[in-house]
């Protein structure tokens, strides 16, 4: 892999110029499934969630939830023929991150992918996904390509409507009172967000299992990311009254060029690898596979809107864990109070383990351990051991299996049952 040095301005001039052909509006044709099976693209990495899983001959179910403001949302659930129907419970929620999907979970293989991992351990696994990504880009009567108030929505939206309807979604079909829940970077924030303001729900969980948890990121380092968050925050009422709400979809310039290039076995750690490890400063060579990055960049960036974007740009630009900051004026009508309200992070009671990297430039190890102070019932923090795990090593990492799910695997155990 080329030097830190070398590929810096090279990852960051054309993260620059895709970056502006996503806010211009440029578009592409997205390249049909006919063209990529001529462009020689692996079958695998065209499957949806449903359909990689029964490859590598697992079960998959794909499940409707509507939330109570009428966004419908794929939920997968998935089971490894190995356990002959004799499944643990109770159930286990697997939350993704920012810009990404269910697929996430999938992409680094049955070796590594903690969904198959999971699924291997017998547990009932139900693998969620949030508003504004190719999976959970529909509403009842609204329709995202028309109306702008479809994108509306930012993690506190995500928190108070998306989680608990997926929570109350996989109670009901299992007949269970609780469940175990597994929440990556923002797929831990929003848990946070509904504890907050969802009274009851964290009731409703045994264990909460927190992977580079996303609340304030206050000491983010990554400056590409910080740069790219806070620029979009400073920008986004133009932004948005031009027309401009959805960021990184999945037909993207972005995605489909990114795909395209990445199928490419021996460009994918020189580009692909690279532009991960420059644009979010943080190198790990040899974590993430050829193979993984061809995956990955088929499901990445999944899409959300502008205004969640926003949001995280606003909290690189506070020491809180807060209610978006429309303003003095805005926050007095929406909220009642000049400034944001802060969420409450004592009402995140369930016991909680929280798993980080110490080469996380994205949810720095300062923003860990002030939420770790802020959490009233946490059982175990845990750094990983290595010391240039990141943040995309949570879900793509080849060795997912040996860094972290012993330690997720624990915990789900001493709260389940055969």
């Amino acid at each position: 892999m080329a030097s830190k040095g070398s590929v810096t301005f090279n990852i960051l001039a054309a993260t620059a110029a895709l970056v502006v052909a996503n806010v211009i509006r440029m578009r592409v044709l997205p390249i049909d499934f006919k063209s990529k099976n001529v462009l020689e693209y692996p079958n695998e990495s065209l499957y949806n969630f449903t359909e990689l899983a029964n490859r590598y001959g697992y079960h998959s179910e794909e499940h409707t939830v509507v939330t109570e403001d009428g966004y419908i949302l794929n939920v997968f659930r998935i089971n490894s023929g190995n356990c002959d129907g004799r499944m643990k419970g109770p159930p286990v929620v697997l939350m993704h991150g920012l810009l990404l999907s269910s697929d996430a979970w999938l992409d680094a293989g049955p070796e590594a992918g903690l969904a198959y991992l999971l699924a291997d351990s017998c547990y009932d696994l139900w693998v969620g996904n949030q508003r504004g990504n190719y999976y959970a880009r529909r509403h009842l009567t609204l329709n995202p390509d028309k109306d702008p108030s479809f994108w509306d929505f930012s993690i506190d939206e995500i928190g108070f409507y998306d989680i608990p309807a997926t929570i109350d979604y996989v109670l009901r079909n299992t007949g269970f009172g609780k469940l175990n829940y597994i929440g990556y970077s923002q797929g831990a924030g929003t848990f946070f967000v509904m504890c907050s303001e969802r009274p009851g729900y964290c009731n409703k969980v045994n264990v909460v299992i927190g992977l580079a948890p996303a609340a304030r990121q206050t000491h983010t380092k990554s400056m590409a990311y910080r740069l790219l968050a806070t620029g979009i925050s400073a920008l986004e009422d133009p932004l948005s009254q031009s027309g401009f709400r959805e960021i990184f979809s999945k037909t993207s310039p972005l995605q489909e060029i990114a795909k395209f290039i990445c199928q490419v076995r021996f460009l994918s750690e020189p580009l692909c690898g690279n532009f991960i490890s420059g644009f979010f400063d943080s190198y790990h060579p040899g974590s993430i596979t050829n193979r993984t990055l061809g995956m990955m960049f088929s499901h990445f960036p999944a899409g959300t809107s502008l205004h969640t974007m926003a949001r995280y740009g606003q909290s690189m630009q506070t020491d809180q864990f807060q209610k978006f900051d429309y303003g003095a004026a805005r926050n007095m009508k929406k909220y009642g109070c000049k400034e944001p309200p802060k969420y409450n992070l004592s009402s995140v009671t369930p016991p909680m383990v929280i798993l980080y990297g110490r080469n996380d430039h994205l949810v720095d190890t300062k923003d860990v351990y002030w939420l770790v102070n802020e959490l009233p019932n946490v059982l175990e923090v845990e750094e990983v051991a290595d010391p240039l795990w990141n943040h995309f090593d949570v879900a793509y990492s080849q060795y997912v299996n040996q860094r972290i799910f012993p330690t997720v695997y624990k915990y789900l155990e001493h709260f389940s049952t055969t």
